[in-house]
């Protein structure tokens, strides 16, 4: 995958929440934000969001909001054009996902799957 082939949007909100939480961990600024899908949820693929320190060969790196976010090229065609949201309520905050991709999801938003990619649904 090249890079700039494809775009995930982080929201401001989104984007302050990652930094507020960047700097709640041992040497942020070696950090990247990964961004991910694996097999599994109700729908067939869940959601991977968290922090490494190491890009893989096969990563694709973006900057947005002044964090450093690696995608891996396997995961780029599920989540192409991946809109990440941060919402504060009075039950508390959580990160929002819109999936343009998506065909079916569950219930609960965390699962997913696509027109071309079933991945491996679990029983819920």
């Amino acid at each position: 995958m090249k890079e700039g082939s494809y775009v995930i949007e982080l929201s401001e909100q989104a984007g302050y929440k990652v930094s507020d939480m960047l700097k709640d961990e041992e040497n942020p600024e070696k950090l990247y934000l990964r961004i991910g899908v694996q097999g599994g949820g109700c729908s067939g693929f869940t959601y991977g969001m968290g922090f490494e320190d190491e890009k893989k060969e096969d990563d694709t790196e973006l900057e947005l909001h002044g964090i450093r976010i690696l995608v891996n090229e396997k995961d780029a065609p599920l989540i192409r054009g991946l809109q990440i949201d941060y919402k504060e309520s009075m039950m508390g905050g959580g990160f929002t996902i819109h999936n343009p991709n998506a065909t079916a999801t569950c219930g609960c938003g965390t699962s997913f799957r696509t027109a071309t990619n079933e991945g491996a649904p679990e029983k819920c």
